[in-house]
């Protein structure tokens, strides 16, 4: 994981040096419509008493698109494969009794296609930093939980969290960092307990 996020911002950082030596720009000019590519890591976990405390480190990767409506506004939906994780108590009671064969410590490895849409304020006149506030869906592709009994669904396949974080866009580059909160139960299982998705998302990308 840590080689694959070296190796992006390596990437990334080389082609900002080449285009920058072939062609220089003006830092402030921008577009009505841009779009690009992110990678990067996401360090999640899961509030509830079942669960234990501390994050955990994942990847994402995805696309986006920018309508910039004016010098200050813009609009950014993006689509994005976020791999997220979680770790239970070592009681197994803490969680449910009837779910697991035996005690011990689960892990729980959760795919999700994300589709955040995003409001995109820059701050100050050089277009350079933007703010970004706005709801992301979160659509649960695959579920993966250690000793889980049969083909239970422990996590709901849909959920939704609002994202706010800034953005560095760069003549080709961006670089960015979000933190990411939950607003729905994504708990399957029953109402005794709610579990909602935390994260902070670290990437860097290119931007055409």
């Amino acid at each position: 994981m840590k080689h694959i996020i070296i190796a992006t911002f390596l990437l990334v950082g080389f082609a900002t040096v080449a285009t920058a030596q072939r062609n220089p720009v003006n830092m402030d000019r921008e577009n009505f419509f841009r779009f690009g590519a992110k990678a990067g890591v996401n360090i999640n976990k899961i509030s509830g008493s079942a669960y234990k405390d501390g994050f955990n480190y994942n990847y994402q990767l995805g696309g986006f698109l920018q309508f910039n409506f004016s010098k200050r506004f813009g609009l950014q939906p993006e689509v994005s494969f976020v791999q997220s994780e979680s770790e239970f108590s070592t009681d197994a009671n803490n969680v449910y009794n009837d779910i697991f064969r035996a005690g011990g410590q689960r892990q729980a490895k959760l795919n999700y296609l994300e589709v955040p849409l995003l409001l995109n304020i820059n701050v100050g006149s050089s277009k350079r930093v933007k703010l970004q506030i706005g709801p992301a869906f979160n659509g649960l592709l695959k579920q993966t939980v250690d000793s889980l009994r049969g083909n239970g669904q422990l996590y709901n396949k849909s959920s939704f969290a609002a994202i706010g974080g800034l953005w560095l866009q760069l003549p080709l580059v961006n670089l960015g960092a979000r933190y990411k909160l939950g607003l729905t139960d994504i708990n399957n299982i029953d109402d005794r307990e709610r579990w909602k998705n935390q994260a902070i998302q670290i990437f860097a990308g290119v931007t055409l």
